[in-house]
Formats: C-alpha cells, structure tokens, sequence
C-alpha cells in the first residue's frame, strides 16, 4: 500500500515550487507522481522541486522526476528544474547521469535563471 507523502506547494513568479518533506521512496512515489502528473495535466509546464526538505530519494522517486521532466518538456515545452539538494542526493544524481537530463541548481533564484 502506497504511502502519503507530504509536498509543500507554493508558487514563485508563475513557477509551481514543489517542496517534498523527508523521503521519497517506493512507498511513496506513487503518490508523488500522482501529485506532479495532476499539475502538469492542469496546464503547469514550468515546475521546480526544492529537495531542501528532502532526506533521501529512491530510484523510485528520480523515475518520478524523469518521466515529468521528458512530460513537460516534451508536449508543453516547459521545464522541470531540481535545487536545494544535500550533497549526498547530488552525488547520486550526479553518479546515475540524471543531472544531465534534469537541471540541478543550487538555489531557487538559480532555478528560475533556468532556459
């Protein structure tokens, strides 16, 4: 059974800022690509997700952040950019490749530099 997950959403000079607090992982990602999907379905083609608040993300969840990511950037040609991650997520973003698929910065101002 899927578990909830809590994802603080706000907006930032027309950007939807997805916040997901603790972990992500096969318990939850179902949930959190629900959470994603459904915003991209209402129209949002610019999302940035802050890991500021994240401890831990799975395969589970970077599949999540992939297949948005090709999702906005593809029918809508939007952007999904990451930011805000400790150096131990980094390091795995960097390791797997996925930093070169998804934009990863440092800050949300950076984020919002992002074309």
């Amino acid at each position: 059974m899927a578990s909830k997950i809590e994802v603080q959403e706000n907006q930032l000079e027309g950007v939807l800022v997805l916040v997901p607090v603790g972990r992500i992982d096969s318990s939850n990602a179902p949930a959190f690509e629900k959470l994603i999907n459904n915003h991209i379905d209402d129209g949002e083609t610019n999302i940035i997700v802050d890991f500021g608040r994240l401890s831990f993300i799975s395969s589970s969840g970077m599949r999540v952040l992939l297949i948005a990511a090709k999702s906005v950037r593809g029918s809508q040609g939007g952007k999904l950019v990451l930011c805000g991650m400790r150096d131990s997520i980094r390091e795995i973003f960097s390791i797997s490749g996925f930093d070169a698929i998804i934009p990863v910065v440092n800050t949300r101002a950076d984020a919002l530099n992002v074309k």
